[in-house]
């Protein structure tokens, strides 16, 4: 990946990450294009459009308080990039309310440094927010 490429990639995972943190579905759609999909289950089919993906990103949020979300460094092959993530929050709706999810997210980006197609597989410990294990996101 040109240095070019992985700072761009950086900034983006960072201005999701942001998102998330903040809570905002609106930043977290601006960030794909208008036809984007986005796939959070491999079996189900993907969101698509930019007010689909608002809409999921407001449906996720609206309970979450507390979140921290970081992203380990990308890899890219071809027209993917690929990085592993890591968030804790809260939820006090939740039974129990800490959570800590990981996951992996593959990307594709447009021209112009917007996201056309993000997947995603993720798996979450409920009970406690985690610190990653040693090596993590390398």
């Amino acid at each position: 990946m040109s240095s070019t490429v992985a700072t761009a990639t950086e900034l983006w995972l960072r201005s999701l990450a942001d998102a998330w943190e903040a809570r905002d579905p609106d930043a977290a759609a601006a960030l794909f294009t208008d036809d984007a999909t986005y796939s959070t289950h491999p079996f189900a089919p993907p969101r698509r459009g930019r007010a689909a993906i608002r809409a999921y990103w407001a449906g996720e949020v609206a309970g979450q308080r507390g979140i921290a979300v970081r992203f380990g460094a990308p890899v890219s092959s071809g027209d993917r990039v690929v990085a592993e993530w890591w968030a804790t929050m809260r939820d006090e709706s939740a039974d129990p309310p800490a959570s800590t999810l990981a996951g992996i997210v593959v990307l594709r980006f447009a021209a112009d440094g917007r996201c056309s197609e993000l997947r995603e597989y993720w798996m979450g410990s409920f009970g406690a927010t985690l610190e990653p294990q040693a090596g993590w996101g390398r």
